[in-house]
C-alpha cells in the first residue's frame, strides 16, 4: 500500500511538469472548445479549415495563397487596430490587410464565392443529386458526374464542356475565350499554356467548380489590372475564400464636390467603352449595373470590383453555336451559383446595353438636376444622361449622348495630386 501511495504521488508530481501541458492539450482543451461559454470566439471565426472552406476542397477555388494566411500576412481589418475581434463566419465579404514584408500593409477584400447560406444550399443539392439525404463527400459526388469525366478526358477546355453552366461570360464561349481561361489560370503551378496536360485531377475539379459558382476570380486573372484592365489585382485563394486588392466604395463619393463626382462619372463611361472596344477584340459587357460593382483606389482610379455579372462576346471568332440548341445540358453544376436561370442568347445583347444600364442605375447618383440648379453642371449633361438611359433610343443615338456627356464631364474634372493616375500629365494636356 505504501508503494502504491508513493507511485501515485510521483505521478501527480510528474503532471506538474511538461506532462501537465500534454494532458491539458489532449483532454482539457477539447472540453473548453466544446463549451461555447468558455470559448472567447467561435472556432469557425478563425482562419481554420472550416472558415476558409478547405474542408470542402477540391470543391473550392484553390490553395495558392494559403501560406499567407498561415504566416498571418493576411489579416482582418480589425487585427491592425485595438479591436482584436474576429468577424462572423456568416459574411460573404471581409475587409482585410495584406503584406509581403510584415511592415507595409495594403487593403484587400476577402470574399467567398457566394454567401455561406448559398454555399450550404449548393452543398446539399450536390448530396441530394447523389441520393444522399444528409451530408456526403461533395468532391466524390462531383468527380463521379459525366461532366467531370469529360473534363478528365480532354486536354483542351472545349465549348461543349461548359454548356449548361450559368456564369454570364459562358453565355456564348469561343475557343479563344476558353483558351484564355486556361492560360491565365493562376491556381496551378505552371501558367501560360492553353493545354491542361499539367493540370492534376484536383486542378480540373477546382477550375470547373469555380466556373460553375462564380466567375469573379477568373475574370480578374484573365484581364489583370497590370495590363491596363479596370479590375483589382487578384492575390489568390485559399479554400473557398478569395483575396483581391481593396478599394473605397463608389457611394463614398456621393457627398463629394461636383468635380470629384464628374471625374468618377467620366471614368465610368471611359472604362465601359474600353471594355467593349479593345485590342483583344473581346466585348466585355454589363448584364447588370449597380453602385456596388465599382470602387476607387488611392490614386483616384475607378475600378470594377465585382466582375461576377460581366458577359463576354468574342468579336474575333463570333458566337459559338450549339450543335443541338434544344438539348438539355443542365446537371448538378448548373445551379451551384446564385442563379440558374436560362440566359438570353448573345445575339440579343445590344451594343449599347452597358451604357444603358450604367446611365440608368449608376450615373444618376453621381450627377443630379441639383447640380444644374447650382449652375455648376451644364443642363445638357442631364439631358444626354436621360437619352443614354432610354432603351427605346437607337444605339447610334445613345453613343452620341455618351460622347457628349464625356466631353462635358472632361472639362469639370480636377487636376491635382489626389488624382495620381493622371497627374501631372493633366497639367499639360487636355487628353488627361
Amino acid at each position: 500500500m505504501a508503494l502504491r501511495g508513493q507511485e501515485q504521488r510521483q505521478a501527480a508530481e510528474g503532471l506538474s511538469g511538461p506532462w501537465l501541458n500534454v494532458w491539458f492539450l489532449c483532454f482539457a482543451l477539447p472540453l473548453v472548445a466544446s463549451n461555447p461559454s468558455l470559448e472567447p470566439e467561435a472556432k469557425s471565426d478563425s482562419f481554420g479549415r472550416h472558415f476558409l472552406g478547405l474542408d470542402k476542397c477540391n470543391a473550392c477555388v484553390g490553395t495558392s495563397i494559403c501560406k499567407k494566411f498561415l504566416k498571418e500576412q493576411i489579416r482582418f481589418e480589425r487585427w491592425l487596430s485595438s479591436q482584436h475581434n474576429l468577424p462572423s463566419a456568416n459574411s460573404t465579404f471581409y475587409e482585410g490587410n495584406y503584406t509581403d514584408d510584415s511592415e507595409s500593409w495594403r487593403p484587400v477584400v476577402l470574399s467567398r464565392l457566394v454567401s455561406p447560406h448559398l454555399h450550404d444550399l449548393a452543398d446539399k443539392s450536390i448530396c441530394k443529386s447523389a441520393g444522399k439525404r444528409k451530408s456526403c463527400s461533395i468532391e466524390a459526388v462531383l468527380r463521379a458526374t459525366q461532366r467531370f469525366q469529360n473534363w478528365t478526358q480532354s486536354n483542351l477546355l472545349l465549348p461543349s464542356m461548359v454548356q449548361g453552366l450559368t456564369p454570364p461570360m459562358l453565355r456564348c464561349p469561343s475557343q479563344r475565350l476558353l483558351d484564355r481561361i486556361v492560360r491565365r489560370y493562376f491556381e496551378v503551378v505552371d501558367v501560360g499554356s492553353v493545354q491542361m496536360k499539367h493540370f492534376t485531377t484536383k486542378d480540373r475539379l477546382r477550375l470547373l467548380y469555380t466556373l460553375a459558382v462564380n466567375q469573379q476570380p477568373l475574370i480578374l486573372q484573365m484581364f489583370p489590372g497590370m495590363e491596363g484592365w479596370p479590375f483589382p489585382r487578384y492575390h489568390g485563394s485559399c479554400g473557398r475564400l478569395m483575396v483581391w486588392a481593396g478599394s473605397r466604395p463608389l457611394k463614398k463619393l456621393y457627398s463629394s464636390p461636383l468635380a470629384q463626382r464628374a471625374d468618377a462619372a467620366y471614368q465610368l463611361l471611359h472604362i465601359t467603352q474600353s471594355l467593349a472596344s479593345n485590342s483583344l477584340r473581346f466585348n466585355l459587357y454589363y448584364t447588370t449595373a449597380s453602385e456596388d460593382m465599382f470602387g476607387t483606389v488611392e490614386d483616384g482610379r475607378l475600378l470594377i470590383m465585382d466582375a461576377s455579372t460581366i458577359g463576354i462576346i468574342d468579336l474575333q471568332e463570333g458566337f459559338h453555336s450549339e450543335e443541338n440548341p434544344q438539348a438539355n445540358h443542365r446537371d448538378v453544376f448548373s445551379c451551384l451559383g446564385s442563379s440558374c436561370q436560362q440566359t438570353l442568347p448573345c445575339e440579343s445583347v445590344r451594343s449599347s446595353q452597358s451604357f444603358i444600364l450604367l446611365c440608368r442605375h449608376v450615373l444618376p447618383k453621381l450627377l443630379s438636376p441639383a447640380d444644374v440648379r447650382s449652375a455648376r453642371l451644364p443642363k445638357k449633361a442631364i439631358m444626354e444622361l436621360a437619352v443614354c438611359a432610354d432603351h427605346s433610343q437607337s444605339d447610334q443615338r445613345i453613343f452620341k449622348a455618351v460622347q457628349t456627356l464625356q466631353d462635358t464631364l472632361q472639362a469639370l474634372r480636377p487636376c491635382s495630386k489626389d488624382y495620381g493616375y493622371r497627374y501631372p500629365e493633366c497639367k499639360y494636356s487636355d487628353k488627361f
